[in-house]
């Protein structure tokens, strides 16, 4: 068993714990469940921003502890300020240390809100909307083609941006009219390795007129302006700021970058 496997193995479980907790009808009746959702679209095409989209991770699989100390309110405010087009959040807490906590803390930002989560389930999609998130990842690699197309309708009922993400070519399949954005992630969840170039000639496989993100393995500037050549819109970064001391102002310079 793959790590992706065990970590859908252990999100069921999760869900099915959750749904007894609190059930939908208790979620429907949130503030945020009826509040209007931010465009993922306009935030990354708008040219005052930087097109990345900062993530907040204190873990991974992979990784091990990545940061520790770091607060969700000092960094995600410092993202919001110095230019992010978009906050990623990890609410994995088994095998990344998130929370939905560290959601609410976030969605203080005045920025579209991503929950970054295994999401397999229409709860999940409830429960994003109730806690105020802008956008939802639905990761090809965990579902099934006609599974994604219907949680990708669920989640477009509800109001919420969809990120789709895929790695393999036959993955292709995965996108429908219900997808804002398409995502190439560079990392293979099933061994963790990252190869730039092979997102690249899947990233050219993408239909014209859908917006494609980079994930992960975004190291450097020159990484991120060569995939901004190949037609990547956006770049959701995480482990190359939350590695560092101060998050925040990694960003920052980090960003200067980008208007030499």
């Amino acid at each position: 068993m793959n790590i992706l496997d065990k970590i859908i193995a252990s999100k069921k479980a999760e869900v099915s714990e959750r749904q007894k907790s609190i059930p939908l009808k208790k979620l429907e009746r949130t503030e945020f469940f009826s509040t209007p959702t931010r465009s993922f679209k306009d935030s990354l095409l708008n040219p005052e921003k930087t097109g990345i989209i900062t993530e907040f991770k204190r873990q991974s699989p992979s990784k091990g502890i990545i940061n520790h100390t770091s607060t969700v309110k000092e960094v995600t405010g410092d993202y919001t300020k110095y230019g992010a087009s978009a906050l990623s959040v990890l609410t994995d807490e088994v095998f990344f240390g998130g929370s939905m906590q560290d959601f609410d803390i976030a969605r203080e930002n005045d920025i579209p809100l991503l929950r970054k989560e295994f999401i397999i389930d229409e709860y999940q999609l409830v429960e994003s909307k109730a806690h105020g998130a802008d956008i939802i990842l639905l990761i090809a690699a965990c579902l099934g083609v006609k599974e994604a197309n219907h949680l990708a309708k669920f989640a477009k009922n509800l109001g919420l941006n969809v990120l789709l993400e895929i790695h393999h070519e036959k993955e292709l399949e995965h996108i429908c009219p219900n997808v804002d954005v398409v995502g190439v992630n560079n990392r293979n969840l099933k061994d963790f390795k990252v190869d730039i170039n092979h997102s690249i000639e899947l990233g050219n496989q993408i239909p014209e007129g859908k917006i494609k993100i980079a994930e992960s393995g975004i190291h450097d500037m020159e990484t991120l302006l060569l995939l901004r050549d190949h037609g990547f819109q956006g770049f959701l970064i995480g482990e190359k700021f939350m590695k560092e001391t101060d998050p925040g102002k990694a960003f920052k310079e980090f960003v200067k970058g980008l208007k030499k």
